[in-house]
């Protein structure tokens, strides 16, 4: 049975509490549509959260381990360039042999080719030591936060004159030259050796680049569907809250007005 009061009306606070709910929702709406993500806030997906936040770490140290990749590829190709130049120099060193290591070749010009075999030994051992290659020294790429798994490491080897075994090396003579011909053919494949370590890394890191980018982009998409909004969805909320505010004000002024029909009856 219905009952009629001026002190509590019952049918305003119904409309106003539906009408604080429909703000709230009305709100929630523009703030994602307007921020982009479906969790602004703890209290939007508190596990959610928890999850999209673990997924942003991922994301941030794959990130950064890319970058690392890349710099010690660029690296590498550097020590690489350094080693082509190399090898270019041992050919030079071996005409230079060859050429002296002949009988028909005149003590004169000996002379001459000593002198350009000397300041090519010089200049080997100035640009190994420029590309940081007159030691051997331990590669190490940190790429993920996997433990020693996310790490790509390897040795590369010193290429000196004195490593590639061709340091006092002289074409002076005949029989010196017919020797450095034979050392510097052994040259070669020790400097063959020490390219095949660090192509090999190159090999490794290019591998793994692509591997780091895949992760990256399967966790952002997996953070992304977690974090961010579906505007199509909010669009949709942010659509019927509107109206409902609108049937919702319009509701509680015809609670607001019913209680002015109970003073009829006092008349």
């Amino acid at each position: 049975m219905a009952s009629f009061s001026v002190v509590s009306n019952v049918a305003s606070a119904n409309a106003q509490s539906n009408l604080r709910t429909t703000q709230l929702g009305l709100q929630r709406a523009l703030t994602r549509l307007s921020s982009g993500f479906r969790i602004n806030t703890s209290g939007d997906d508190a596990a959610g959260l928890v999850t999209a936040n673990a997924f942003r770490q991922e994301i941030a140290i794959l990130t950064q381990g890319i970058r690392n990749a890349n710099d010690g590829l660029s690296d590498l190709q550097i020590k690489d360039g350094a080693l082509n130049n190399v090898a270019t120099l041992l050919d030079r060193l071996a005409t230079l042999a060859t050429q002296s290591a002949s009988g028909t070749t005149s003590a004169a010009s000996r002379v001459t080719l000593q002198s350009e075999f000397a300041d090519i030994l010089a200049e080997m051992d100035r640009e190994v030591s420029v590309a940081e290659l007159a030691t051997s020294a331990g590669f190490s790429t940190f790429i993920s936060a996997d433990g020693t798994d996310g790490v790509v490491s390897g040795m590369i080897s010193a290429v000196t004159t004195t490593d590639l075994g061709i340091a006092g090396q002289s074409v002076a003579t005949q029989a010196d030259a017919q020797l450095a011909v034979v050392a510097i053919s052994s040259a070669v494949e020790t400097l063959g050796m020490s390219q095949a370590r660090i192509g090999a890394l190159q090999n490794r890191l290019q591998f793994a680049i692509g591997l780091a980018q895949s992760q990256l982009v399967n966790t952002q998409a997996a953070e992304s569907r977690i974090r961010d909004a579906n505007v199509a969805e909010e669009s949709a909320n942010m659509t019927r809250f509107n109206i409902l505010t609108q049937s919702g004000i319009a509701a509680l002024a015809q609670a607001n007005n019913s209680t002015s029909a109970v003073l009829a009856l006092l008349r």
